[in-house]
């Protein structure tokens, strides 16, 4: 696969894929496999390995792992937040995420835009209201808030994970703004 021109504004060059250890070249050989690309925020924490090791067991655990949230719903908190915080990194790649995941390319677009403006369960417009103010206003949060998400369905633990993929995704959103992290382009013609 070729190496994007622009990934990102930082004078840190992303390191051809010869220079990486043999783990993380083992680990973008799966993502082209798997995805048909290496997604850019993965190419631009490889200048050091720690550091992309750090954040991809993170993001695995959290959007892989064992949750009473679907895959969808996880994505879905991505989008929310990423809308939010106008990050065109995580919108458009998560957003296809959307697409995918739920054979919806309307649903996609509307998560993007405004989620509210999307046929969700109340059990999952709860989820995304959470999501929503845990990254607008997280001085506010209170046990009221947490409660509407036991209301709506969801178990204690599903609260950690809402709000870990919630924070998860603020963290990321933040990095991709101030680095002008870019998509890579096949985001933009996913699952439409």
């Amino acid at each position: 696969m070729s190496q994007p021109k622009y990934i990102h504004a930082l004078d840190i060059p992303v390191p051809v894929r010869a220079e990486l250890d043999a783990g993380t070249q083992k680990y973008f050989a799966l993502c082209d496999e798997k995805l048909g690309m290496v997604p850019n925020v993965l190419a631009s924490y490889s200048f050091n390995a720690a550091k992309l090791r750090a954040f991809s067991d993170m993001y695995s655990e959290l959007m892989l792992g064992e949750s009473g949230l679907t895959k969808l719903e996880r994505e879905m908190i991505a989008v929310a937040v990423s809308s939010v915080n106008n990050c065109f990194y995580c919108l458009t790649a998560h957003g296809a995420a959307v697409r995918e995941l739920s054979g919806d390319p309307i649903l996609g677009e509307l998560m993007v835009m405004n989620y509210r403006a999307a046929e969700l369960s109340p059990k999952q417009r709860a989820m995304l209201d959470f999501a929503y103010k845990l990254t607008k206003s997280p001085n506010e949060i209170e046990e009221s808030d947490r409660q509407a998400l036991r209301d709506a369905g969801w178990r204690d633990h599903d609260i950690w994970d809402i709000s870990a993929a919630a924070s998860f995704f603020n963290m990321s959103n933040r990095m991709a703004s101030a680095i002008d992290m870019m998509p890579n382009e096949a985001y933009h013609s996913q699952a439409r």
